[in-house]
């Protein structure tokens, strides 16, 4: 431990309270389990979901050693010090709709962090929780990333497709602990003594709710409010953003709206083009 963090409680997830708050009959979630340490909880998650995993198993770890974000990026958590898990989905709607499982996360997310913490948490499309650079003193020029989710799918079983849905969140990190000066932490936005069990608890009871829904709609997040809720929640829309697209050209515009399959759409000076999460590799705020 560094002199910042040694007299900082670091409380282990309770496992016996999350399951008796999220696991009932006819909810989304199966089961709980939290391991001490592991590479990623996406990848360990999507190895039980080949070996017939069920819907609605959650795993979390306390330190993940070889996180995994978009792109390959990867990234390590200190012991106890972030919120790292992984829910499996078997869902029914149809493919197409699946993007919006990632901005489904992102929206349970934010309003648990809200609600826990009091920290002003948003979204970024595609797949990042931020601090907008508005609401942080001294850091008016960047957005300050409080976590990252990441989605993958695996249809070899045709007859009941997983999804893995992960999330790293920043929980109690010193500033020294952060990998990046863009990234930021609940305790480092004023949130003291971060509950991690508590904020578990929340993502998981809010994103039970808004699957029933979406699953409901069969997989129509306009009809299910889910689209709306998203909106609401991201800075992205409606802005002058730079996306980078892989080979190194740039795409500017306005990000004009997030379509029926969680797509970007950006309007630029020759029209209108759409992108999927695997199209970009960052969007930026435009000039």
């Amino acid at each position: 431990m560094t002199p910042d963090t040694e007299d900082l409680p670091r409380p282990p997830l309770d496992t016996a309270a999350l399951t008796a708050a999220v696991v009932r009959p006819g909810g989304t979630w199966r089961s709980v389990e939290v391991l001490p340490a592991v590479g990623s909880t996406n990848t360990e998650l999507a190895v039980r979901a080949r070996g017939g995993a069920p819907h609605g198993t959650v795993l979390a770890t306390e330190h993940q050693t070889a996180g995994k974000g978009r792109l390959g990026r990867g990234f390590t958590t200190p012991d106890r010090a972030a919120l790292t898990f992984s829910v499996l989905l078997r869902p029914r709607a149809h493919p197409d709709a699946l993007g919006w499982l990632t901005l489904l996360m992102g929206v349970a997310a934010v309003r648990a962090i809200c609600t826990e913490t009091g920290v002003a948490a948003a979204l970024k499309w595609p797949n990042d929780v931020i601090v907008p650079a508005g609401s942080r003193p001294g850091t008016e020029a960047a957005d300050g990333k409080l976590a990252g989710i990441l989605s993958e799918a695996d249809f070899s079983d045709t007859h009941a497709p997983a999804v893995v849905v992960g999330m790293g969140l920043n929980v109690s990190q010193t500033r020294a602990e952060l990998p990046v000066d863009t990234a930021a932490s609940l305790r480092g936005e004023g949130a003291a003594a971060p509950d991690r069990t508590a904020l578990l608890t929340a993502v998981l009871a809010g994103f039970g709710e808004l699957y029933t829904a979406w699953s409901e709609a069969g997989g129509d997040a306009g009809a299910c409010g889910l689209a709306d809720a998203y909106r609401d929640l991201c800075t992205t829309v409606g802005r002058r953003v730079r996306v980078h697209l892989p080979g190194g050209s740039v795409l500017e515009g306005t990000a004009a709206a997030v379509d029926t399959q969680a797509r970007l759409v950006v309007r630029g000076p020759v029209g209108e083009r759409v992108l999927t999460v695997g199209d970009v590799v960052h969007v930026r705020p435009g000039e």
